[in-house]
């Protein structure tokens, strides 16, 4: 019935019917294995899963499903290809020269997925750019934007698409690729005839108090030595840490300490407000310029 259907489109046509019948065939090739990745995702996502798993579950399949179309397809028009292949020649010559940031961007992204230099959900910063890798693909990856560190490197809301290529023009800083976890620093002044000894121990008291960032020390000298096989890392120090300095007529204090960079700024906003507490208490004195 096909055949007759493709004789009958080749009298209207003058199109041979043999590639009537493979473009037939192509299209329901297409159609069944797209609808068979529909049925096997809906299935999965019956299951118990976060949106990560989901978001790859989804991409897997996309991959995957399209690797079976383009081996379907390589071995229906399999017969045709010697007689395309001087025509296909001089049409991806005319392609590539044409398309070639595309092309370019295609295979930067093969770069940046084997050589492992960032991955979903990572935080990233590239030529001035910030923010969460949110998703892949084939030329580019999209960043979900943060602000800077005045503005506790908040998301912006904002969805950036950024190409593969960009990687090979611009450093690229990975804020969790050996360890996930930053240093912060947060600067207290104080007057100049205080009690230095007495406030560095109510600043240690509160810092080391705080339940996300007391434990991190611990967890960031497992993750020193795993990296240590990759990376040549070294810290003499991971346990939160003040410096004193005299600035002018009052005495800055900086208390250094490990966080994770996506809880950065609710860690800082937190010790703050048990400073002003022992501020309001008498035992730390905050520096009021005059």
């Amino acid at each position: 019935m096909l055949k007759t259907f493709c004789n009958y489109v080749e009298n209207i046509t003058t199109i041979k019917s043999e590639y009537i019948y493979s473009i037939i065939i192509s299209i329901i090739i297409i159609a069944i294995v797209r609808l068979c990745r529909y049925i096997v995702l809906k299935l999965s996502y019956k299951k118990k899963l976060n949106s990560k798993e989901k978001y790859m579950y989804n991409k897997k399949g996309s991959a995957i499903s399209s690797c079976v179309i383009f081996v379907l397809l390589f071995f229906v028009w399999a017969e045709y290809l010697k007689s395309f292949l001087t025509i296909i020649t001089f049409i991806s010559t005319a392609i590539t020269l044409s398309l070639k940031d595309i092309i370019f961007n295609f295979f930067s992204g093969i770069y940046i997925k084997t050589s492992k230099l960032f991955s979903l959900e990572d935080r990233i910063e590239i030529n001035g750019l910030k923010g969460d890798v949110v998703n892949f693909n084939k030329t580019g990856f999209d960043l979900l934007e943060i602000g800077d560190r005045v503005n506790g490197e908040q998301s912006t809301g904002r969805i950036v698409h950024v190409p593969n290529s960009i990687v090979f023009t611009y450093p690229v800083k990975n804020y969790v690729k050996a360890f996930k976890y930053i240093w912060d620093e947060i600067k207290i002044n104080i007057p100049l005839d205080s009690d230095v000894y007495k406030i560095k121990k109510e600043l240690y008291r509160i810092v080391k108090k705080n339940s996300t960032v007391r434990n991190i020390p611990n967890k960031m000298e497992d993750e020193v030595n795993d990296a240590s096989s990759e990376y040549r890392l070294y810290f003499n120090n991971l346990e939160p840490i003040i410096y004193v300095q005299v600035v002018d007529a009052h005495i800055e204090l900086y208390l250094r300490f490990l966080v994770h960079p996506k809880k950065q700024r609710n860690v800082e906003n937190s010790i703050w407000l048990d400073i002003l507490k022992s501020n309001k208490e008498g035992i730390i004195e905050l520096y009021k310029k005059e």
